[in-house]
């Protein structure tokens, strides 16, 4: 099995234990913070009375400045830094991004990725479709205009159709990204996934899952008058994938994105091409991670 955890420490010091109590301190923190940030985009809802835009704006600004919290904190405390290689990317660019699942801590690279690329706050993700009854926490991501799931596309497919049309509407500006592997990868969701792409004829991987198409193939054709780019972004935990705990103690201190830009006028038309183009891109994937 290719699969493996991060499970190196740094040997116990005083400087350890005290920068760990810090980063114990300063989670606890930033769960505090981002309580009284959705209690403010709860009282945001009165901004609806007046202007549907002013209600999107306050809340694109509470997210990116509790999101942009999150990354001073990791780039301050634990001095943590950011690995970019493969293409150049434009600043403040709408674009998909379409990112391997590996763990909890996925989102913090993208975070670090968005806010140096000016887009921070306008980060859109595919959720699970249960958090939005969840007061606070969903009820904000459901205000971000964020697009909740059940993972079914035949009950998915009308609301992120009208999500998309919500985007092209108002004009709003996005980072979308899309798991699109469905699921983040474990042992056993991995010998799934090859059991699965062995009975169908499809390539099988070691360090990625096939994914899933249908949502990709909408995405694309859905934003085509909003987005001018899809970003491949590939995630590289060479010692492993980290806890979130690990990531708080400050037990790792680099991230590792290798992105590929394609500009969306060069992807395919047809809806069948472009599903194996999707197929394509987690093929070479699973080779760039089996390098590494």
């Amino acid at each position: 099995m290719a699969l493996k955890h991060f499970k190196s420490r740094p040997p116990i010091t005083l400087s350890l234990i005290i920068h760990s109590a810090l980063g114990v301190f300063t989670a606890l923190g930033l769960c505090v913070t981002l309580l009284i940030t959705n209690l403010a985009q709860m009282a945001s809802l009165i901004l609806l009375l007046f202007s549907r835009k002013l209600f999107r704006d306050f809340n694109r600004r509470c997210a990116g400045s509790w999101w942009g919290s999150c990354v001073q904190v990791l780039k301050t405390l634990h001095r943590m830094h950011l690995i970019i290689t493969g293409d150049e990317i434009p600043q403040q660019e709408n674009a998909l991004l379409i990112v391997n699942h590996q763990g909890m801590v996925d989102v913090f690279p993208l975070m670090m990725l968005a806010q140096e690329k000016g887009t921070l706050k306008d980060l859109k993700w595919f959720v699970k479709d249960i958090l939005k009854y969840i007061p606070g926490m969903g009820w904000g991501m459901l205000f971000l205009d964020c697009i909740f799931v059940k993972r079914s596309w035949n009950q998915d497919q009308a609301q992120i159709e009208k999500t998309f049309s919500n985007f092209k509407k108002n004009h709003i500006p996005l980072w979308l990204i899309s798991f699109v592997e469905g699921t983040r990868i474990t042992p056993e969701k991995l010998k799934k996934n090859q059991a699965y792409c062995k009975e169908k004829g499809l390539p099988i991987l070691s360090h990625c899952m096939i994914p899933k198409t249908k949502g990709f193939v909408a995405s694309v054709n859905g934003l085509s008058s909003c987005i001018t780019a899809v970003y491949d972004v590939t995630l590289i935990y060479r010692s492993g994938v980290p806890s979130i705990v690990q990531l708080s103690l400050g037990y790792i201190k680099e991230f590792e994105l290798h992105i590929r830009r394609y500009p969306l006028d060069t992807l395919p038309q047809d809806a069948s091409a472009l599903s194996q183009w999707l197929k394509d891109r987690y093929v070479e994937k699973n080779l760039l991670l089996s390098r590494l």
